[in-house]
């Protein structure tokens, strides 16, 4: 870890505290390297009084209970917590969980859960660039799109004021390490990184080291070139996206002008159809559905025709505008 690295950590941390008006944060933290590392970091920004020393730090662990020495790993994380004075909330997970999606859904529900009842305005993980990549490529297998491929950013919106913060995400594992052993940092082995029946653990441990050795030796680096250039492409389509559905959207009905949305390119149609849904019902309507609602609206030659029906919902075109409405059915259950 060079002093390059340690310079930007501590900009990025204080543009997004002043930035904000930060007063209270949660560092979720798993127990390995990258945590200690963040751990080490922020303790290291405290002593030198790079921020304001009022400012509330709480941690947060959520044991999932996979590993026989989790007790024993608990007990390391209490003690070095007390050793920097700080304050750690655990959750032990009853029941086990098999599959790392499910976890992660878990933990990431608890996490928000406990930031919103105790009003902290800053949740704080230790993703690192390697974990980006490695997301990039489990989203890319799955057939992700392009908000897919980079849902894992710097900074995104909790609920309202309230923000999750990825600090070391420009940071690679292998720096973090080199960090760890060089300020004889307490970091374990965790065994569960080399249980093969977790996808990411055979792309960390397989599926990468065969790309880097067979097809390019710099692999990671092109990939987060292009994980930076994605970004701001999704960007650019999003604020169009926002863009062209406010100017269509009907300022008293659930509907837009479709005959305006069809002019516009098949990205544009799918995200806005998607957006549509979202605001409006708040849920995600499945891809096959909007494929199938945009071929509709394209081909339509009616002034009023039903479309689609998708759960209770019914949306049906009338002269240019494209409606969602309820159905006698939904309306009965309720």
């Amino acid at each position: 870890m060079n002093k390059y690295s340690l310079q930007e950590f501590k900009y990025l941390f204080n543009k997004i505290i002043y930035q904000y008006s930060i007063t209270s944060i949660l560092i979720a933290i798993s127990g390995g390297q990258d945590s200690i590392c963040l751990i080490k970091f922020i303790n290291h920004l405290k002593e030198e009084n790079s921020f304001n020393q009022k400012l509330k730090i709480s941690y947060i662990y959520i044991d999932h209970q996979w590993k026989n020495n989790s007790y024993k790993q608990i007990k390391q994380i209490i003690n070095y917590i007390k050793l920097i004075k700080g304050f750690i909330t655990i959750y032990q997970i009853k029941k086990i969980l098999i599959t790392e999606n499910k976890c992660r859904i878990n933990r990431y529900n608890i996490i928000c859960k406990h930031a919103l009842k105790y009003n902290y305005q800053l949740v704080i993980t230790g993703h690192n660039q390697t974990d980006k990549i490695e997301t990039f490529i489990q989203n890319l297998i799955r057939g992700s799109g392009i908000e897919g491929l980079t849902s894992l950013t710097l900074k995104v919106k909790l609920y309202r004021n309230k923000l999750f913060f990825r600090p070391l995400l420009n940071i690679t594992r292998e720096m973090i390490y080199w960090f760890c052993k060089r300020f004889y940092l307490p970091i374990w082995s965790d065994n569960t990184n080399y249980i093969y029946q977790i996808q990411r653990n055979r792309i960390r441990n397989e599926l990468l080291p065969y790309i880097k050795k067979y097809f390019h030796h710099n692999a990671e680096n092109n990939i987060k070139y292009l994980l930076y250039t994605y970004y701001y492409d999704n960007e650019y389509i999003k604020q169009n996206t926002i863009k062209l559905y406010l100017k269509n959207r009907h300022n008293k009905y659930i509907s837009i002008k479709y005959t305006q949305i069809i002019k516009q390119n098949f990205t544009l149609q799918l995200r806005i159809i998607q957006l549509f849904y979202f605001h409006n019902l708040q849920f995600q309507i499945e891809y096959k559905k909007v494929i199938k609602i945009i071929k509709l609206i394209n081909e339509n030659i009616l002034n009023s025709c039903i479309i689609i029906k998708y759960n209770f919902y019914i949306l049906q075109i009338y002269k240019k505008w494209l409606y969602i409405t309820i159905t006698n059915n939904f309306i009965q259950d309720l």
